[in-house]
């Protein structure tokens, strides 16, 4: 719920007492919003109680909150969501694009994974060989990620997709993140997640994320206590169809607003998880609580098993498909009885096979479902025996550790798949209209030719001193975990007292 705060419940008119401009710099710093009444624009200012005079007394700041933070924030969010909209429909599109690689016919069997590798590494004998993701289901190629190949971005691999059932090479495409992104959805993500400015682009995302629950829980808060009087549920979730101009519009966005607001409350905490600043906070508090997504141990005891990697000059070389020695290396049992072992364990497909790091390093075979039901088991396989030495269950994760796994995954569109996806693209379009109509709003706000009048300052003298105190201790603390929201707040109070000590000055000084 950006851009517009939703108007005072004294009255739809855009001359209401919060709307109207102040006639005099004293009205303006007495509290603006209805500053001389003693109304919460409900009905229920001091007479309704504490809670309604707490009330009374803070919905003006809240009123002046979420007015500025829509104005100043809502650019940035609205390149969030259409970029996010853009995300949402990129799976599918990403499917169709590169159908030729992705899928195969049918056929009767599959031919063994060191056979499929082998055919990638002749095609493909650049770079060195990073994981390989086994075709996951019926018609769906195998993918070999090799590392290292020049002209490829040192962030991603080359994925070589080869025919499971005939080895042959079906193409190479360039592929970004654990998810497996192609090019189309790699450029997307990017876009969303950075505008493709690397670390500093990241910072605008983070600063859409870091306001976003502020306007939202703002926006809500305000819709809900406008609404009080009219206690029927079509008053507070649908729009006012007999309503028109200004009032219609407010209609429309705080009740769009009101059905999205959990959502955005999601898209906003979950987007900060892995941010830059906010992002560091969570990880270091998930350390400190001993929450951190585990490992699967891929030490080899003894540590004799040298010299062995998959790089260029080991592929096919290396013992692919059984034991024995290949030219400078140790022992190697092959990928097909490491796939084997794992599967030995329950680890069913999708999975990414990783291969030795270094001397004294084990296999990693990982399962790579992000759709739900999750599948993020893993096992540790030595290389010279077979023989599976760690297991690491998703059951086991820590409780953060799932929850973060999950968020993370629902917020990018993975857990439930299309649904997901669809529902995020609904998300995603709600907030551009959100956005759109708090924009409209500020614009009739003006009279005759203004435009967009602002809300009146001084709106936090209206709130009582012990309510007043809590909240911005409150604030600090948030605003210094958050620091994209906190400093942009800071700033613009600075600005704004400032603003208000020199309109109060000159409206004291005597005239010439």
């Amino acid at each position: 719920m950006s851009a517009e705060p939703l108007a005072p419940a004294t009255g739809d008119s855009p001359d209401d007492a919060a709307g109207r401009e102040p006639h005099s710099p004293t009205e303006a710093e007495s509290g603006g919003a209805g500053a001389g009444s003693t109304s919460d624009g409900s009905g229920s200012g001091s007479g309704s109680g504490s809670g309604g005079s707490v009330w009374a007394g803070l919905r003006p700041l809240v009123l002046r909150l979420h007015f500025y933070a829509g104005v100043l924030v809502a650019p940035f969010l609205l390149v969030a969501a259409t970029t996010g909209l853009l995300y949402a429909g990129s799976f599918q599109a990403e499917k169709l694009v590169y159908a030729h690689e992705l899928r195969v016919p049918v056929g009767d069997r599959e031919l063994p994974i060191s056979q499929q590798v082998a055919a990638a590494r002749k095609a493909h004998p650049e770079g060195e060989i990073s994981a390989v993701r086994p075709s996951p289901e019926d018609g769906a190629t195998t993918r070999v990620l090799l590392s290292g190949v020049k002209g490829v971005d040192p962030d991603h691999t080359l994925a070589v997709f080869v025919d499971p059932y005939t080895a042959k090479v079906r193409g190479a495409l360039e592929q970004y993140g654990s998810t497996g992104a192609l090019p189309l959805r790699t450029w997307i993500d990017e876009f969303h997640r950075d505008l493709h400015l690397g670390q500093t682009g990241r910072l605008y995302s983070e600063l859409a994320a870091s306001w976003l629950w502020v306007i939202a829980l703002g926006g809500v808060m305000l819709w809900l206590s406008r609404r009080r009087k009219k206690r029927t549920l079509r008053a507070v979730a649908l729009p006012d169809r007999a309503a028109t101009g200004r009032k219609r519009t407010m209609s429309c966005h705080g009740a769009l607003g009101l059905w999205v607001a959990l959502g955005l409350l999601f898209l906003s905490a979950t987007g900060l998880t892995w941010s830059t600043y906010a992002g560091a906070g969570v990880e270091d508090l998930r350390t400190a609580l001993g929450q951190t997504t585990p490992t699967v141990s891929a030490t080899v005891g003894g540590g004799e098993h040298t010299g062995h990697h998959m790089g260029s000059d080991s592929m096919p070389g290396m013992n692919m498909g059984g034991t024995g020695e290949a030219a400078g290396h140790t022992a190697d049992v092959g990928l097909d009885t490491v796939w084997k072992a794992a599967r030995a364990k329950d680890l069913d497909n999708p999975v990414e096979i990783v291969p030795p790091a270094e001397p004294g390093s084990a296999y990693v075979v990982s399962q790579i479902q992000r759709s739900w039901p999750e599948k993020q088991d893993s096992v540790a396989i030595d290389p010279a025996t077979g023989e599976v030495t760690d297991v690491q269950r998703f059951a086991d994760y820590p409780v953060l550790a799932k929850l973060s796994r999950w968020g993370i995954d629902l917020h990018t569109g993975n857990l439930f798949g299309l649904v997901n996806q669809i529902a995020l693209a609904a998300l995603a379009l709600a907030l551009i209209l959100l956005i759109v109509w708090g924009y409209r709003m500020w614009w009739q706000r003006g009279r005759a030719s203004a435009f967009g009048r602002p809300i009146p300052r001084g709106a936090w003298r209206r709130v009582p001193l012990y309510v007043l105190l809590p909240l911005a201790a409150a604030t600090a603390v948030i605003g210094y975990y958050l620091p994209l929201l906190g400093i942009p707040l800071a700033a613009f109070l600075a600005v704004d007292i400032a603003m208000g000590e020199i309109a109060r000055r000159r409206g004291t000084t005597p005239a010439a």
